[in-house]
């Protein structure tokens, strides 16, 4: 099967990830390192004003995100998937320099923090949906688990690598180095995704030749990432996209799934933590250690995905590594010390992983394939908007009733969700 850029052969029975895909994934792999650097830098910097600033700053990022998601689907299924992640990375380059010069200048942060949050979430609404519909345009459907499987080793191994980093340039260069050295990330995966672009009626993928077939015009579309009959306007677009995901008898439970999990689970690590360790006095190394073990559990279940395959039951598999990290989020705030945080931030990440590598591959395969950068946005809408109602919320309670007792309400409604999830029918079954 010839894809975009590269092509899919079979190995030894199993369908092999094409070329084209590892390609992408190591050009957008390697911004992820400095990206995670900045964000526990912001983190770390925005705890120290305070819960509800913290908080803030979470939803400065995750506003933008909610109200223009669909729209950003809608853009990339239209004018195509990988012109919105060159600009996209460009304009990521112009918002880390930004805050480079700001930090460096500015005596109170609050601002530059607050500033750089609002812009980070404006670009995740385009960049977001485009990204996360590439492994469905690069790799054929028997390879996708493993495919985004590999995805998410690199997204966690940048997790796991990023937090340490950041402390360590914090520690000697302040925000502006972090900032700096995003930029330069963000320099690279550009240059990458400039080279790796294919081109309207060019080559598939590099080394292949031009194409001659007279449907190459709806293969250019296909390459590209753009939807080859696109609907009059961007909002019904928009709007046809949400309709779609509401109305799937698949889609519908597991993105309601994703939207606790997002509620309750990421800000853990990128608020609960921060503000846990402010608490108990530990260091920022202490603290980005815990956040870089939860990417490690994470990491590690993609990489058994990877070589090993998913389970037969993605939805059921799902829900119970929800429920493993329901429990490992419990632990946490059980605990006192670091190295106790560290283990518990290992078995949230694990059961995370088990989550993270069935629940998006159920997705992304039951989406439509004229729809597929629109169900992203869908997915990332129902990760950012409880997100949104979350953070505020969870910061404050911190402030009020200490970390500890906000970790163990988390423990609760997860566990919860999780248990509803494995009585789902819908969830039970196979994919077809």
């Amino acid at each position: 099967m010839a894809t975009s850029t590269g092509r899919a052969t079979s190995t030894g029975g199993r369908t092999a990830v094409p070329g084209g895909y590892w390609a992408w994934l190591g050009g957008t792999g390697v911004s992820l390192v400095g990206v995670q650097a900045m964000a526990f830098a912001m983190a770390w910097v925005a705890a120290g004003q305070g819960g509800r600033f913290a908080a803030l700053v979470l939803t400065a990022i995750n506003l933008p995100r909610v109200l223009l998601l669909l729209v950003g689907g809608a853009v990339a299924d239209r004018v195509g998937a990988w012109r919105v992640m060159i600009i996209s990375v460009a304009a990521m380059v112009v918002v880390t320099v930004a805050l480079a010069v700001a930090a460096s200048s500015a005596a109170d942060p609050r601002l530059p923090l607050l500033l750089t949050a609002l812009a980070i979430g404006i670009v995740d609404a385009f960049y977001l949906p485009s990204a996360g519909s590439m492994p469905r345009r690069l790799v054929p459907p028997a390879a996708l688990a493993r495919a985004m499987s590999a995805r998410q080793v690199a997204g966690q191994l940048a997790v796991f690598a990023g937090p340490p980093l950041g402390s360590l340039v914090l520690a000697a260069a302040g925000l502006a180095g972090v900032a700096l050295a995003n930029a330069a990330g963000f320099l690279v995966v550009l240059s990458i995704l400039v080279a790796l672009r294919p081109r309207a009626g060019g080559s598939s993928g590099p080394g292949e030749g031009r194409s001659s077939d007279p449907g190459a015009g709806r293969a250019s579309d296909a390459r590209e990432g753009r939807t080859a009959d696109p609907v009059p306007s961007v909002w019904r677009a928009a709007v046809d996209g949400l309709r779609i995901a509401a109305s799937h008898s698949a889609l519908r439970p597991a993105l309601l799934l994703t939207g606790v999990a997002a509620g309750f689970l990421l800000p853990v690590s990128s608020l609960l933590v921060p503000l846990l360790a402010r608490e108990r006095a530990w260091s920022p190394q202490a603290t980005g250690a815990v956040v870089a073990a939860v990417a490690l559990g994470t990491a590690s279940v993609a990489v058994t995905v990877l070589v090993r395959g998913a389970l037969s039951r993605p939805g059921m598999a799902a829900a119970a590594g929800l429920l493993v990290a329901a429990a490992a989020v419990a632990a946490l705030a059980a605990g006192r010390s670091p190295v106790w945080a560290t283990a518990a931030g290992a078995a949230i990440g694990l059961g995370s992983g088990v989550f993270a590598t069935h629940i998006g591959p159920l997705i992304l395969a039951a989406a439509p394939v004229t729809h597929l950068a629109r169900v992203q946005s869908v997915l990332v809408l129902a990760q950012s908007l409880p997100l949104l109602l979350t953070t505020n919320v969870l910061g404050s309670l911190a402030d009020a009733v200490r970390a500890p007792a906000v970790l163990s309400g988390c423990a609760v409604v997860l566990a919860t969700a999780a248990l509803a999830a494995l009585t789902s029918p819908t969830l039970r079954q196979r994919p077809t």
